[in-house]
């Protein structure tokens, strides 16, 4: 038996702690530079200025006009990453990804109908979002569902209904006034610019009370990911748990549309660059939500900014994600042969 030394090895932080603290210091970086940028330009330190204490116009610029939409980016970004994380470990497959299985269109047809019938009231297109994505959800569900889920099963019917509710959505542009259809199109792109203080707040608070419930599936989802009969072995009860951990992912995918529309590919794309960085065999939803936040925001900047004319934020992230979900398919295909 070796000697003691009497001396105490200290660990470091992980390389997961690490990785966090630096993803947020970029990210509160580019949040700076991101409120002073536009026709009224400012440095990050008067910015910050502008946040701590009254500077007159400046306090108006950066906390009417640009915060609200930053934040926005932030609050979405890191819901949308989580929840694309959530169904990316539930069907472990990387295009396990709300919205391509269909419930963000789910949430933006529930969005539509209610719109219709009962006008564009904030708790109206809240409720509908809700309500379309999970009634898309237990539709893909009850379809996919053959003595259990199996992912790859469960994304083949998600894309069929995704095609279905994109027909009917067009269908019932069609149907409504030629105003209310441009206003919604422009909408469906997934728009931040329509987003203020009385949009922001209610949004953030619905998806601050599903934060206690996202860390209490952590637990079951990590079972998952060893497999069912492990997770069962280990005292989960599979199909209720991956029922709850479906129902937590599109209610924030839900409310994330309802407030903005549809946002493609953040979902997608962030879980998987998080698990690059992290370095991690499984999905963090911590840094899912990083960089999902970061993925949002920079593309705003670019929508806003970098562009000869402003387009919606969704039109950014269309294409970059296609370009991502491109190179995913031809890794896969290649993994495959």
């Amino acid at each position: 038996m070796r000697p003691s030394t009497g001396l105490v090895t200290r660990r470091g932080p992980s390389r997961g702690t690490v990785t966090a603290v630096v993803l947020g210091l970029l990210l509160a970086l580019l949040a700076l530079v991101a409120m002073g940028l536009g026709d009224y330009p400012l440095g990050p330190v008067e910015v910050l200025r502008a946040l701590v204490s009254d500077q007159g116009f400046d306090t108006v610029v950066v906390t009417e006009w640009r915060l609200p939409r930053v934040l926005a980016a932030l609050v979405f970004g890191a819901a949308l990453g989580v929840s694309g994380a959530l169904f990316q470990s539930l069907t472990r497959n990387p295009l396990g990804s709300p919205d391509v299985i269909g419930f963000s269109t789910g949430s933006f047809t529930g969005v539509l109908v209610f719109t219709i019938i009962f006008g564009g009231s904030t708790l109206g297109t809240t409720g509908g979002a809700i309500v379309g994505g999970l009634a898309t959800a237990l539709v893909v569900y009850l379809l996919a569902y053959r003595r259990g889920i199996q992912g790859f099963r469960l994304i083949v019917v998600g894309i069929a209904v995704t095609a279905m509710l994109h027909s009917f959505n067009v269908w019932l542009l069609l149907q409504v006034q030629t105003e209310v259809a441009m206003s919604a199109s422009i909408w469906a792109a997934g728009t931040l610019s329509l987003v203020g203080w009385e949009r922001l707040l209610p949004a953030a608070v619905m998806l601050a009370v599903l934060v206690p419930v996202v860390l209490g599936v952590a637990g079951p989802l990590r079972q998952l990911e060893l497999g069912d009969d492990a997770a069962a072995a280990h005292g989960v009860r599979v199909e209720p748990a991956r029922l709850v951990i479906l129902v937590v992912g599109v209610s924030l995918t839900a409310i994330v549309t309802a407030t903005t529309g549809p946002i493609a590919f953040v979902a997608l794309a962030a879980p998987q660059v998080a698990r690059r960085i992290a370095r991690s065999a499984g999905l963090p939803l911590g840094h899912a939500a990083l960089v999902g936040a970061m993925l949002l925001l920079a593309a705003d900047v670019v929508a806003q900014h970098l562009l000869p004319t402003a387009l919606p934020v969704g039109v950014v992230t269309v294409v970059l994600g296609g370009i991502y979900l491109l190179n995913l398919l031809v890794r896969e295909a290649r993994r495959a042969a």
